[in-house]
């Protein structure tokens, strides 16, 4: 066995250079499919990682087995995982992979200007209006720029480059985390819903109204809080509706179909294009408050990703960092 595993390691290394040089010298398209499909273990995975056909995808594969005159893969039940001879040529391919990676990051260090494509993944709450308006004065100044942003209703499980701003506990995650402040938390009504079902005036009265909630947010139990009492446990009245976006809750809201726990400052950008929407109840409670986090790769990072890291830095909110916050509408 020793002696079979030596004999193929021996065969890679006979034929990597003129593997590697071939690929040079045409593209690294075969490289870069052979390393997704390890690390996704499906080609079907692998076509939404690297935008292409299966066809297309399984033909790189295959070309790439042939320069290597070896099969690199095998199929176990319903995954992809690379044999012996794959596992070994796994680590170089990701090593020169990443190496390239590292050299355009280092060429584009000489520019002057930021260019090159910048992915950005933001919580959905806060893409539309704020973070929108800070990519465009971002392009506004790094024209030779190409900007992807993704609306995220999870954090992402890894990045390789890029920036992710989130709101909300974050969790485990092996992505650097960089907290920009926090949002405070009211509860919001309707004028038209408090003009018909009266409005509660304290926190155990809110168990005789419905409840529009956002998934995952409020659990099983509501906590407020006040600057003159330490915290009221108040059980979740009957959730008239649950929804899976801050910004469905908040038409549910303004539409008058319920209560429900909303960021303040959210709100009150809402209510500049909407006077008269919502309007706070129990201003002395509050929810918990939400943090705001930036998240990015560890290590070194391209120039546009720090550009824009610096960029969000500079314009974050002076309500995020204020400790508290008063409830800013009036019926």
């Amino acid at each position: 066995m020793i002696i079979v595993r030596i004999s193929i390691i021996k065969r890679i290394f006979g034929t990597i250079r003129f593997v590697f040089w071939n690929i040079f010298m045409r593209d690294l398209r075969e490289l870069e499919a052979f390393v997704s499909v390890v690390r996704t273990g499906s080609l079907a995975a692998s076509t939404l990682d690297l935008g292409l056909p299966k066809s297309t995808l399984s033909r790189r594969i295959k070309n790439l087995e042939d320069a290597l005159g070896q099969p690199l893969l095998l199929r176990k039940s319903r995954k992809i995982v690379p044999n012996e001879a794959g596992r070994v040529f796994y680590r170089y391919s990701h090593d020169v992979l990443a190496l390239l990676a590292r050299a355009g990051e280092a060429l584009d260090e000489l520019k002057e200007d930021v260019s090159g494509e910048l992915v950005l993944k933001c919580h959905e709450s806060l893409v539309r209006g704020w973070f929108s308006r800070l990519v465009e004065t971002f392009l506004a100044d790094h024209h030779g720029l190409q900007v992807a942003i993704h609306t995220q209703r999870s954090v992402p499980d890894s990045m390789e480059s890029g920036v992710c701003l989130w709101l909300g506990p974050v969790g485990e995650t092996v992505l650097r985390q960089e907290t920009l402040g926090s949002l405070t938390q009211g509860v919001f009504g309707s004028p038209g819903y408090f003009g018909e079902h009266g409005m509660p005036t304290t926190p155990g009265e809110l168990a005789e109204h419905p409840w529009v909630d956002v998934v995952g947010e409020s659990g099983s139990d509501l906590q407020l809080y006040s600057s003159r009492q330490a915290s009221y446990p108040v059980a979740i009245p009957a959730r008239r509706l649950t929804v899976d976006q801050f910004c469905v809750q908040g038409d549910v809201i303004a539409g008058g179909r319920g209560l429900g726990l909303m960021p303040h400052w959210l709100v009150e950008l809402r209510m500049r294009s909407h006077p008269g929407s919502f309007q706070c109840c129990l201003p002395d409670w509050q929810g918990p408050q939400l943090p705001v986090t930036l998240l990015y790769p560890h290590g070194h990072l391209p120039r546009r990703v720090r550009a824009f890291i610096a960029h969000i830095r500079e314009a974050v909110p002076v309500e995020w960092a204020a400790a508290g916050q008063e409830c800013q509408a009036s019926a």
